[in-house]
């Protein structure tokens, strides 16, 4: 359980670097978190977190708001997205050429 707890506290730390106005995807924030290619784990840590931390700039990689089981989360996130300046297309996209962060730091913690 503590290993869990470890890497939510590291993609809670990415997740709070992303810029307002920006978005990152599941898969870059589990990098940036040193977690490799675990995407899905990223995901159920944004289910578990609070408010305060700023969940809703983490999209999926086709730039999509992904589903979940309440649709009030989904309008909730874009309502929020669309409040800092992030725009969707016909489809619902973001563009992720325009507003994907772009950040080559990895999560540094020497305790890591």
């Amino acid at each position: 359980m503590a290993e869990l707890s470890e890497s939510y506290g590291r993609i809670y730390q990415a997740v709070r670097r992303i810029p307002r106005g920006r978005v990152a995807t599941y898969g870059q924030v589990a990098a940036i978190a040193g977690l490799g290619r675990h995407a899905r784990l990223v995901g159920y840590a944004l289910n578990a977190c609070d408010e305060e931390l700023p969940w809703h700039r983490v999209i999926n990689a086709r730039g999509e708001i992904s589903t979940r089981s309440d649709p009030f989360y989904e309008e909730l996130q874009r309502e929020r997205l669309e409040g800092e300046g992030v725009s969707f297309d016909d489809r619902g996209r973001v563009s992720l050429v325009r507003f994907q962060w772009q950040t080559a730091d990895p999560l540094v913690d020497p305790d890591w």
